[in-house]
């Protein structure tokens, strides 16, 4: 919660493969840009690790993000020709609710795997599976439509491996959630899937309605056969659930600032006290309109606190037992609307009462409003009737929220 106060003096589940879960946070941060004030997205925080981290400008030309989790999927049986080993996993997006624990607020996220990855191990050397002494070549001999550099249809590949005698790294790109399969052209005693990689997209909610805080919200996929994360019937996780953790982190910003001398406010009339003085012209208006800047990237409510017993006006007083009251308004800078969408022009300022939210289209950085003072008809017979000679004081406070 960020809260503003300006004040102005007047003078006037069980898994059925193992009881482990893997977890994984995924943080996103909002933070307004004065260079960018249209810009309402979250940016992902989240450190990258595996495939990556290992080829940075891959994922650098596509803005890709990758995750790597501690799964391990291993064959339960040796694998022989005609055997399929398939990928799946869930490339759809997936709808969660965050939710904001000290507001009670929630917002909805979707999450799709848009790619797969890891490095697989062989039980024996691939030269010897084989028969061919080329590492590239023998990897490829040992599946019918060539190494992991090149994954069936729908998945599209990367354009970058690693392969060792035993090993062999890769990812996949995965537009549909669909199974692309690669079938075994030579025995294989066993294999396994070292770790899992993942790379994902997501859709937040607009920030600019959303109040300042940290948003937590779970999403939980099943791993294994048949499941979320789908490596083939033979292959068998060492965790049968991944569950990602999000995190959003709205940082909003609330500032208002007045100009030097801003919080000492004289109400007089328009031109000033020489009319009056020398003619006995009354003013028909006394006044201040007060500039501010204002700095606002979520939606907000003001409240007025004055010396008043309550209602719509704020009383000026003195030792001597005088008083009076006047008005205070407050007109916003264009891009900030009340909740109908209307101009924020002269709105009323309520003693002891919020009124709002006012929300912004989006982020107003150091825009100027104005906060009105006016003295109402009665207070300015009052002020000016006959034989009264005093000075009048009272205090104003303002008090913004960006909680609205």
């Amino acid at each position: 919660m960020k809260k503003i106060i300006t004040s102005c003096a007047l003078p006037l589940a069980l898994s059925a493969f193992s009881a482990h879960a893997v977890n994984q946070e995924i943080r996103a941060l909002f933070q307004p840009d004065p260079a960018q004030p249209s810009k309402n997205t979250f940016v992902n925080k989240t450190p990258n690790s595996g495939f990556c981290v290992v080829y940075p400008a891959q994922c650098a030309d596509s803005n890709m993000f990758s995750i790597e989790v501690p799964v391990r999927y291993t064959s339960h049986r040796n694998l022989i020709p005609g055997d399929g080993v398939t990928v799946q996993v869930p490339a759809n997006w997936r709808r969660l609710t965050v939710t904001n624990q000290d507001t009670g607020q929630s917002e909805v996220v979707e999450v799709r795997i848009t790619g797969v990855g890891s490095t697989f191990h062989l039980s024996e050397r691939v030269q010897d599976l084989t028969g061919i002494d080329d590492t590239f070549q023998a990897h490829d001999r040992l599946w019918t439509s060539d190494g992991w550099l090149y994954p069936p249809a729908p998945c599209r590949n990367s354009p970058v491996s690693g392969v060792g005698e035993k090993t062999y790294r890769f990812f996949w790109h995965t537009p549909l959630e669909a199974m692309c399969l690669k079938r075994v052209a030579l025995p294989i005693p066993a294999m396994w899937f070292e770790k899992l990689d993942f790379s994902y997209e997501l859709k937040t909610p607009n920030p600019m309605g959303m109040s300042s805080g940290l948003y937590s919200g779970s999403i939980s996929y099943s791993m294994g056969p048949g499941g979320d994360f789908h490596l083939g019937y033979m292959m068998y996780p060492d965790d049968s659930n991944l569950t990602l953790d999000f995190v959003l982190d709205v940082q909003h910003t609330l500032k208002v600032d007045l100009p030097p001398g801003g919080n000492n406010v004289t109400l007089e009339p328009e031109g000033g006290w020489r009319p009056w003085i020398e003619s006995g012209r009354k003013p028909t208006k006394i006044f201040r309109d007060q500039p501010f800047f204002i700095s606002a990237s979520s939606r907000f409510k003001v409240m007025l606190l004055c010396s008043s017993p309550g209602g719509n006006f704020c009383k000026l007083g003195s030792p001597q037992g005088n008083w009076s009251d006047f008005q205070v308004s407050m007109t916003l800078p264009p891009g900030i609307t009340q909740s109908d969408g209307s101009n924020v022009t002269r709105v009323p300022l309520r003693f002891n009462n919020w009124i709002g939210p006012f929300e912004p289209g989006l982020y107003v950085d150091r825009k100027p409003g104005v906060i009105h003072f006016d003295m109402t008809s009665y207070a300015i017979n009052f002020l000016l009737k006959p034989g009264l000679n005093d000075r009048l004081r009272g205090n104003v406070t303002i008090i913004w929220d960006s909680e609205a």
